[in-house]
């Protein structure tokens, strides 16, 4: 079953939360399934008569995998039968494993694409879309840097247009120094990379193209903190973790006069705007009837699920927003229950 996408912006309130059953250590909710559990034409995952194993295969956004790298491990604890992969290729890359059905979970920092939607049709694979966190790309230089804490999108578009011509600091302010500008940013497989071009050049995909990239967050946190005329972007979590190396710029956007910092509030309320974006796990609906994948999804959203969500540094979704997420699930587990009988 395939739901209506996501919006970008965080969603309106409103929703009623249905009746949602704590998920701890052995009490996962059953899922009807046949045989061994593994779904009829599943490539990523299967059970393993030899190992004993159950495995659950993911990959995609480097920005969600923290997140997703620990639900893995907290949920094997309880279920040492249970063996999960998860792989940080970026969201683009791992829309095209889940395609391939070489991972039965899509980690996703942007919505799916209107060509990786038509591409899950033709193969025949029908997914849930699960809202799962809430992020804010940082934009961040050296702590060295004391010419500027706050910064306009228009100035960010100056600098990360495909058409800029910035090479200073100086050519995009004349009082910043006459300072070669080292940029760092998400490489283009990243959702990172199209979430953050959109918003500030106003289309996805739109960036100039000499700057450091790289799908890996602590190479690009390592970049900036080394350079003292620096500048990067990346989730929120990843400068959270990094403080004492880095200096978050305030934003102002549009007709605002007033300077918003990244922070747990500002993000969830939506003010540090155009940056504050929802955080995917995308699911192949199919593979749901299978206990153990239907039972890991179900504790990502779960209330340990989403303390986890907070202990990674990262922003719990909005009660509505997991409610949201919470009755996809349900009804996709019931349309998997169903297309198995």
């Amino acid at each position: 079953m395939k739901f209506a996408p996501l919006p970008i912006r965080l969603l309106a309130a409103g929703l009623v939360a249905s009746l949602w059953a704590v998920v701890v250590s052995g009490c996962i909710k059953p899922v009807p399934t046949s045989g061994d559990g593994a779904s009829a034409g599943s490539e990523a995952g299967s059970s393993s008569a030899e190992t004993g194993l159950s495995t659950i295969e993911i990959d995609g956004s480097s920005t969600v995998y923290p997140v997703t790298q620990a639900m893995a491990v907290e949920y094997k604890r309880a279920h040492e039968n249970v063996s999960i992969s998860v792989g940080e290729s970026g969201t683009t890359a791992g829309f095209k494993t889940f395609i391939g059905r070489r991972a039965v979970i899509c980690d996703a920092s942007r919505p799916i694409t209107e060509s990786e939607i038509a591409a899950c049709k033709e193969k025949g694979i029908e997914y849930v879309e699960l809202a799962v966190a809430i992020d804010g790309l940082s934009v961040v230089v050296n702590p060295q840097n004391d010419w500027v804490s706050c910064i306009t999108t228009e100035q960010l578009r100056k600098i990360w247009d495909k058409d800029s011509t910035v090479q200073k600091w100086s050519d995009v302010d004349p009082a910043w120094p006459n300072e070669p500008i080292k940029l760092f940013g998400a490489g283009t497989q990243s959702g990172t990379f199209d979430y953050f071009t959109e918003a500030i050049n106003g289309k996805s995909r739109q960036c100039r193209t000499d700057f450091s990239q790289s799908e890996n967050d602590n190479v690009l946190v390592e970049g900036v903190a080394g350079d003292k005329y620096a500048m990067g972007f990346f989730g929120f979590a990843y400068y959270a973790e990094n403080q004492d190396q880095l200096k978050a710029l305030a934003i102002t956007h549009g007709d605002k006069a007033t300077c918003v910092a990244p922070g747990p509030e500002t993000i969830e309320n939506g003010s540090y705007t155009p940056l504050s974006r929802p955080l995917f796990i995308y699911v192949n609906q199919e593979e749901l009837k299978r206990p153990e994948v239907a039972g890991f999804v179900q504790f990502y959203l779960s209330d340990e699920g989403q303390s986890l969500v907070e202990k990674k540094k990262y922003i719990k979704l909005p009660a509505d927003q997991l409610a949201q997420s919470r009755e996809r699930l349900e009804a996709a587990l019931a349309s998997a229950s169903v297309a198995d009988h």
